[in-house]
Formats: C-alpha cells, sequence, structure tokens
C-alpha cells in the first residue's frame, strides 16, 4: 500500500515552467511521483527570466502593463497544469492542486489580497487551484474570506507555531462559513531554519540540522488539534543546500498522515531513489515543547528567529517580483 493510501500523504512539485508542463511535469504525474504542484513569485521570476518558452507570447502582451503581462504568462502556465492535475483532483479532490500567489507586495493589504484572490480564480476557472496567501495579519483576515466565498486556500510562509494555529483557524472558520468541501493547506517553511541558525547551534553545542524538523512538527500538532481533514499540514522549503545532509532529508524526516510535502524536482528524484518509504516516527508535542525550553536555556530567542525568517521571506518574494516586472517591458 502506498503512503497515499496508507497515511493519506501527499508529494507536490515546487516547480512550474512552460516546457516542463509539456514534458517531464507529465510524465510525474503518470507514474504517481506526485500528485500536485506549486508555485511562487521567485519560481515564475526565475522560469520567465530564463526561458525562451515565454518569448512569443511576451513579445504579444508588449502593448500591455508590466503586471499584466506577468498576469497572462503566470495565469497560462498556471489554467496548464491546472488541466494536467484535474484528472488526478477528480479522483481525490484532496490532491491535483495547483497554487498561485497573490501579489506578494499586497501582504499587509487584506481587501486587496482578497480582491486579487477572488479575480485569479475566476480568470483561471478550475476547481483545482490554490489561492496562496502569506501568513500576515491582512492575510489571515484574507485566508478566511477566500475560503468562506469557496476558495481553496494554500496559506504560505509560515515560521512559527504562532502563524500556525492562526492560519489554521482562519481557515476553519472560512471552510464551515463556507459549507462546502474547501481545502487548505498550511505551508510550513523547514530548512530555512537550518541554514540560518546551524552555525550558531554549533558552538553552542546544539544539534545541527534539527531545528527546521522540529519546529516543522511543533506546527503540524497545532494545526491537527482543529481536527479539520480539510486543512493539511504543507511542508515547504525542504530542499537542501549543500553536501551535509542527505538530498531528501527534509522528506525523509516528515513523512506524516494527512500531510504534505512540496519539494524541488531534484529533491523528490533524490528520494525516490531508495525505493519503498514508510512514515515516519512523529516526535511528540511534549518533546518538541522540552527541545524550545532548552534552546530557551541556551539563549536561543525564537521569537527573534521567526520574526527574521518571515520578513526575509517576504522581501524574497517582493524583490523576485519586482525583479521579474522590471524585465517584462522591453
Amino acid at each position: 500500500m502506498s503512503l497515499k493510501e496508507n497515511i493519506n500523504y501527499s508529494l507536490w512539485c515546487d516547480f512550474i515552467e512552460r516546457d516542463f508542463l509539456e514534458n517531464r511535469f507529465q510524465e510525474i504525474i503518470k507514474d504517481e511521483t506526485i500528485q500536485g504542484a506549486t508555485s511562487n513569485p521567485a519560481i515564475f521570476e526565475s522560469s520567465i527570466s530564463n526561458s525562451v518558452a515565454y518569448k512569443q507570447q511576451l513579445d504579444m502582451l508588449q502593448a500591455n502593463n508590466a503586471k499584466t503581462i506577468y498576469e497572462e504568462l503566470a495565469l497560462t502556465d498556471i489554467k496548464r497544469a491546472a488541466q494536467l492535475l484535474s484528472d488526478l483532483h477528480k479522483n481525490d479532490t484532496d490532491d491535483g492542486f495547483i497554487s498561485i500567489e497573490v501579489d506578494p507586495l499586497l501582504c499587509d493589504d487584506a481587501q486587496g489580497t482578497i480582491e486579487e484572490g477572488l479575480r485569479l480564480y475566476s480568470s483561471i476557472n478550475a476547481e483545482n487551484v490554490m489561492i496562496k496567501v502569506p501568513a500576515t495579519n491582512a492575510g489571515y483576515i484574507a485566508m478566511r474570506e477566500l475560503t468562506s466565498r469557496g476558495i481553496h486556500v494554500n496559506a504560505t510562509l509560515i515560521f512559527s507555531p504562532d502563524q500556525a494555529i492562526k492560519c489554521a483557524q482562519a481557515l476553519n472558520e472560512g471552510i464551515i462559513e463556507s459549507n462546502k468541501d474547501i481545502k487548505a493547506v498550511v505551508s510550513v517553511f523547514v530548512s530555512r531554519f537550518d541554514r540560518m541558525c546551524d552555525a550558531d547551534f554549533v558552538t553552542k553545542g546544539l544539534e545541527a540540522s534539527k531545528l527546521g524538523i522540529v519546529n516543522a512538527t511543533k506546527c503540524y500538532h497545532e494545526i491537527n488539534k482543529l481536527k479539520n481533514k480539510n486543512i493539511r499540514t504543507l511542508f515547504a522549503s525542504t530542499g537542501v543546500k549543500g553536501n551535509e545532509l542527505a538530498p531528501s532529508y527534509y522528506i525523509d524526516n516528515l513523512i506524516f498522515p494527512n500531510s504534505v510535502n512540496t519539494a524541488p524536482l531534484a529533491t523528490i528524484e533524490d528520494w525516490l531513489k531508495d525505493g519503498v518509504k514508510e512514515e515516519t516516527q512523529i516526535i511528540s508535542e511534549e518533546e518538541c515543547n522540552e527541545y524550545f525550553a532548552n534552546l530557551e536555556e541556551k539563549k536561543i530567542n525564537m521569537e527573534k528567529v521567526y520574526n527574521d525568517l518571515l520578513t526575509q521571506g517576504l522581501d524574497a518574494f517582493k524583490v523576485s517580483f519586482k525583479d521579474l516586472l522590471s524585465k517584462l517591458i522591453n
């Protein structure tokens, strides 16, 4: 029995590019390697900037402003991905999703996020699309409103358990209000913790490459307290940088029931090389709490880590988006 059948665990591909959609993407859907896909502003910035597949459409759109050009390019890809994943979604409404993120410059504008989410969802006109909303104070308002209106939501840029709780509560309220079978994921970022903190942790006698896993597990426990099976924890930022860890480290250690892992294609293919995969032994919430108590004793300020990572994540997506817009007008 597969992990999907056994514990409702799914693997999604964190990549979108036009040639990829017409080739490898279709192969990994057909062979059941993946059950969905995600995108973000940084992915589109890289894909559109570096692939000749967009040139013809880009040339045709030059009479428009930069954001309109971006949306036309991105929506073409999202519509195609949704079409390719539609059969999977019809067979299993938990999966077969593709995500598109609202303009990252709207991260502190609840009404602007709601309006853009509604507009994007309407433009794509596909049941298996998730609107991606960052976990800010404005974002919590928007994700509740969007789910209440029958739109599937991917809450993103979650670093702290507090963010995870607020996202899950907002999504739960919206789903209940919608009175529909609306799905949502809470995207908890993982590897960035270790990249930021490992050097400091080693000097203080703390284990490297553990914070991201423990923190993600703590968030998972908090999300599950709502007991809403339509809200799954999605583990994101699960690629490995450097050679210190196995390429699939952040997948291997987070194979939990009713969860998703979205990873770069190379990471997914490395994960598959070792054959049959088994459910990960979950660190208990008590063990998570003990771990964080020990960090506090070692003078690790987790609130600062959370705030720094969220600020960096929001800023990185804004920069990618602005860079892309600046390149779209010839």
